[in-house]
């Protein structure tokens, strides 16, 4: 049997696939997770988690759906313990989703961030915008 796809969708990426229900970025991770698994560790949901909790976004979705979708994630998300520091990134903000990739053995990032976009591929691992990794999957 072959393994499972392991994905890195930043957070970014899962915002906008929260918020916008018909966009790319939810088709992406609509596609993530049927043909794979997206893999979290605890910087990485921590971040998602600060960010959708934003009372910008309320216009758009009310907390409390943010809320479920928060925790139906982490739920169903494979949780990576990350065990190697990287310091690789333009944006050192953007340094955790490489180490979760790297820990996680991910098949690809995907990202919309230009600072990330820019070390495709890091250590093997591709780093797709959301087209290309739609268009590869």
């Amino acid at each position: 049997m072959k393994s499972k796809d392991r994905f890195v969708l930043d957070t970014t990426v899962l915002v906008s696939a929260v918020l916008i229900e018909n966009s790319r970025p939810a088709e992406a991770f609509r596609k993530a997770r049927q043909v794979g698994e997206i893999l979290l560790s605890l910087p990485t949901a921590e971040e998602l988690n600060e960010v959708l909790g934003r009372e910008k976004f309320s216009r758009y979705i009310t907390r409390e759906n943010r809320e479920h979708f928060l925790a139906a994630f982490i739920q169903s998300a494979r949780f990576i313990e990350v065990t190697e520091k990287i310091i690789a990134c333009r944006d050192p903000k953007d340094d955790k989703f490489l180490e979760l990739a790297v820990s996680g053995h991910a098949t690809c990032i995907v990202t919309g961030d230009d600072d990330l976009l820019a070390l495709h591929p890091f250590r093997g691992i591709p780093i797709l915008s959301v087209g290309h990794f739609l268009a590869s999957f």
